[in-house]
């Protein structure tokens, strides 16, 4: 570009042909990726375990004692968790069911669980990190890992193997 010249050189023509493809390509991923969640989010929902009703109060998750499986699914819907495990599928940490396989036999597991929400972990389904959940208190952390330790096992076994 000359000092003296006001008008810029032009461009090549194919430079927005190319943003223009690469506009599209990126639509297209990001709607593919959302139909396909949608699709299997739907199934999931279908397959959603039973919870017996309980009589305890649900008017305060604080003061509700743990063995409310209706406040302990409340709360893991209310909180993050749904965002890293999902019910039957792996996402960034294990499946509710593969963790409820996991610890359903050991006799403080309830306990166990709930220190993990608490506290947060590493190292126990491979090089996952768990962040700890401080918001969340000990009553709070109880009713969660029970609901997760009350799930069914999955159909077949496929659930409790990890991938």
């Amino acid at each position: 570009m000359h000092p003296d010249d006001d008008t810029p050189p032009p461009r090549p023509r194919w430079l927005g042909w190319a943003l223009i493809a690469f506009g599209l390509l990126v639509a297209l991923g990001m709607l593919n990726l959302g139909v396909r969640m949608v699709l299997s989010a739907k199934p999931a929902q279908a397959d959603a375990p039973q919870q017996p009703t309980s009589t305890a109060p649900v008017a305060g998750f604080d003061e509700v004692p743990p063995t409310s499986s209706l406040v302990g699914q409340a709360l893991v819907q209310a909180s993050d968790c749904l965002r890293c495990h999902g019910m039957d599928r792996r996402y960034v940490g294990p499946s509710f069911r593969q963790i409820a396989d996991r610890y359903r036999a050991q006799p403080d597991a309830a306990n166990y669980l709930a220190r993990k929400i608490r506290e947060g972990s590493v190292g126990e389904w491979g090089r996952t990190v768990m962040p700890r959940h401080p918001q969340v208190n000990e009553v709070q952390a109880q009713a969660m890992a029970l609901w997760v330790l009350g799930l069914q096992p999955a159909e077949g076994g496929r659930a409790a193997a990890p991938p």
